[in-house]
């Protein structure tokens, strides 16, 4: 199984074996869940009868009928529909759940609670289970009950007050940063509480607040708010410690340029054919250049302007300067790198039809993870997994006629 052959279905990840119970929607848990399939786990989707998980009616746009949305996070991994709210579909989650390894899900919390599927409930008859719940605000606090939205997370976490043009209106970032990165450290927790079975003998309950995970990718700014007791301005594309990191008009296109020190900045000012620039006592150390940064920037700017984006970013980085183009995303994803390092997979979904789906960004050498499924369709697995737990043909059809499954 490797990602030149992304239909391969024998998993060699370093999960391979184990089993997910998706209990997740929407993007952070499935983010999570897809990040652990990725990795050769075998991941069980479980969605409502008749709907599925709520982005499969997010559109357009559509590949015939089905979501580019959901198709997005949901390969390597298997649909059950399942009303666990009856009996009959309790008994069938209750199944799922002693076979499983691990449980992600992000309710509301106390929402399981109530039905006994909690941790506490659940761990006391699997104790080996490792139980993950993603929220808006974690289990814990004054707010644990708000429901948790990317776009108010952005705004409630601080990054949409340090994003955005200087004195402008405070932006969201282009894509939803709060659930992936929330979804990221929930199959980061998942995974160290796996190794930590293998240690203990045991699993343990996995808490993961959107807030929390928003809060922990300020760094360095929140360094600054903590250094100076006042919360950091918007700079639109400068930085706030580093002179010039930022973006450049050139005459056909927008650049990017990041002189990390001092001397990689004499380096772009001789390109620009402007070495005077960097001997100038106010621009001649990074700490000069941003406390002196609104008379720099102008003169950088009108070098830029003079020449093609082409030319620079060949003259750049023949010299060894750190700089790119702004892309857009059919730039990116026709990257022959990407390509390259297989980041950019086509498949072949038994609806949709051919579909193209992003790769896997960690490369491992022995136990490479992979895309080998396509997002499934809903209800996909309904029979085969309900045959692994002991259902016959007429079990199945009485499932159905009951609309558990």
């Amino acid at each position: 199984m490797s990602e030149s052959n992304p239909t391969s279905t024998t998993p060699q990840g370093p999960l391979s074996g184990l089993t997910v119970l998706d209990m997740t929607r929407v993007l952070s848990g499935p983010y999570c869940t897809m990040m652990l399939a990725d990795m050769g786990a075998r991941v069980i989707k479980v969605e409502q009868p008749g709907k599925g998980d709520d982005t499969r009616g997010w559109g357009p746009p559509f590949q015939n009928g089905e979501s580019s949305y959901f198709l997005s996070v949901n390969r390597n991994k298997e649909s059950l529909t399942l009303n666990f709210k009856q009996p009959e579909g309790r008994r069938v989650l209750d199944k799922l759940i002693a076979s499983a390894d691990v449980l992600v899900e992000n309710f509301r919390p106390g929402t399981l609670e109530r039905q006994g599927l909690g941790y506490d409930a659940v761990s006391a008859l699997h104790p080996r289970l490792v139980y993950c719940s993603i929220s808006g605000f974690g289990q814990t606090g004054p707010r644990r009950s708000e429901p948790g939205y990317d776009a108010v997370m952005q705004g409630e976490g601080g990054l949409m007050s340090i994003t955005g043009p200087g004195g402008g209106t405070p932006y969201r970032l282009g894509v939803a940063i709060a659930d992936i990165v929330s979804g990221m450290f929930a199959a980061y927790g998942v995974a160290m509480g796996l190794l930590a079975r293998e240690r203990m003998g045991q699993g343990q309950f996995i808490d993961v607040g959107m807030l929390d995970s928003v809060a922990a990718l300020l760094t360095y700014q929140a360094g600054i708010c903590f250094a100076t007791g006042q919360a950091p301005p918007r700079l639109g594309n400068q930085h706030p410690t580093i002179v010039p990191y930022e973006t450049f008009t050139a005459s056909d296109g927008d650049v990017v340029v990041a002189c990390g020190n001092d001397t990689l900045f004499v380096k772009f000012c001789a390109v620009i054919e402007a070495p005077a620039i960097a001997e100038e006592e106010r621009f001649a150390t990074n700490k000069a250049r941003v406390e002196n940064q609104d008379a720099l920037r102008p003169l950088l700017a009108e070098r830029l302007r003079t020449r093609s984006r082409a030319v620079w970013l060949d003259a750049l980085k023949t010299a060894g300067v750190p700089c790119g183009a702004v892309r857009d995303l059919a730039e990116v994803l026709a990257d022959p790198q990407l390509i390259e390092r297989m980041m950019v997979l086509p498949m072949t979904h038994p609806v949709a039809g051919g579909i193209s789906v992003m790769g896997v960004p960690v490369k491992m050498g022995s136990t490479p993870g992979s895309v080998r499924t396509p997002p499934p369709v809903l209800g996909e697995h309904n029979s085969s997994i309900l045959g692994e737990l002991g259902y016959d043909a007429a079990g199945i059809a009485a499932l159905e006629q009951a609309k558990v499954i």
